[in-house]
């Protein structure tokens, strides 16, 4: 066999296993339910992410003009900033699906509820995350001690002011990973507690808020109701 047809058969046998290796992503990709509910939307949208086989919902053009007028996103989601943890991609949604707030270590002071308050009032968001994250380098800063230069102390002391946080045993041997546990317990605590208007819509049935630990070795979301 001489070098050119030596490097076709080559080229031939690289397309037959990518289009195969594409055709089964395809088959494997489950469709998008219409009827789902929110927190269905988000933990079958991060079950396509997690297991490599998104779909890329609303990133059409059709879909930026349709949004251009108004914004109808069907949930909200408090999460790190973090740049590992971007929750469009993670949750695969795409233009307008989720409104989006990012603190270092998902801390919720007065502007941040000001907004999630805007979303649930003014834009009838029915779901609320807290979404933690595993190996949080805003909860390790606390777990580690010492002083954190800056602005950087605001955050630090904010996490260490948690009752939730204080629960944790210092002799915890997985300290870290429970306390971003509690940091995120807290900021439910927060939303059900401190806002007259998250209370009345969660009183009234018409407000979910739920918290959640995304995991960066393995890109899943799970949900968090106690430690």
């Amino acid at each position: 066999m001489n070098r050119r047809s030596s490097f076709a058969g080559y080229k031939f046998s690289f397309f037959l296993v990518a289009g195969l290796f594409l055709f089964g992503c395809k088959n494997e990709t489950q469709p998008i339910k219409t009827n789902a509910t929110p927190l269905e939307k988000l933990l079958s949208g991060n079950q396509r992410f997690a297991s490599f086989h998104p779909v890329h919902p609303d990133e059409t053009a059709r879909r930026m003009k349709e949004i251009s007028t108004a914004q109808h996103p069907f949930a909200v989601i408090v999460c790190c900033s973090d740049s590992r943890v971007p929750p469009e991609l993670l949750f695969d949604q795409g233009l307008g699906d989720v409104f989006v707030i990012r603190t270092a270590g998902n801390v919720i002071s007065g502007l941040e509820m000001g907004s999630i308050e805007y979303a649930v009032e003014h834009l009838g968001v029915n779901l609320v995350m807290v979404l933690g994250h595993e190996k949080c380098g805003a909860v390790k800063a606390f777990v580690d001690g010492g002083e954190a230069p800056g602005h950087i102390k605001d955050i630090v002391d904010s996490i260490k002011d948690e009752l939730e946080i204080k629960t944790v045993a210092k002799d915890d041997k997985n300290r870290l990973d429970d306390c971003v546990k509690a940091n995120v317990l807290h900021g439910v605590h927060q939303l059900e507690t401190q806002s007259e208007i998250l209370i009345e819509k969660e009183h009234k049935h018409e407000l979910m808020i739920v918290g959640a630990r995304y995991d960066l070795d393995e890109g899943r979301v799970s949900l968090i109701s106690h430690l």
